[in-house]
């Protein structure tokens, strides 16, 4: 009665963070078809919970199933591995504009 399952644990790509503390997550796994034994590419998509809206669209992120928070949101993102280049390119632009105005 005590047992706890092992939570899930997926990584995936941001494809939408216009929502508050929320973004949408896409899975891409490949398989095999059936008949045709063609691998075919088969995406997922999740809605996690970013409680510190971080997540920026590309980034690639760690997330973990959870009680469920909302309607469709059942996962948590718990780290986020790899930033999007459009965010490091904003992040410099940024910076170096700030460098040349006194």
């Amino acid at each position: 009665m005590g047992e706890h399952k092992k939570r899930k644990s997926y990584t995936g790509r941001v494809v939408s963070d216009k929502m508050n503390k929320t973004v949408v997550l896409t899975v891409t796994r490949k398989i095999s078809h059936p008949r045709y034994n063609k691998i075919v590419k088969r995406t997922t998509r999740f809605k996690a919970h970013d409680e510190k809206n971080e997540c920026k669209i590309g980034d690639l992120v760690r997330f973990i199933e959870t009680r469920p928070l909302s309607k469709d949101k059942r996962w948590i993102v718990l780290e986020i591995l790899e930033k999007s280049r459009t965010a490091r390119l904003d992040e410099s632009a940024g910076a170096s504009r700030g460098a040349e105005k006194p």
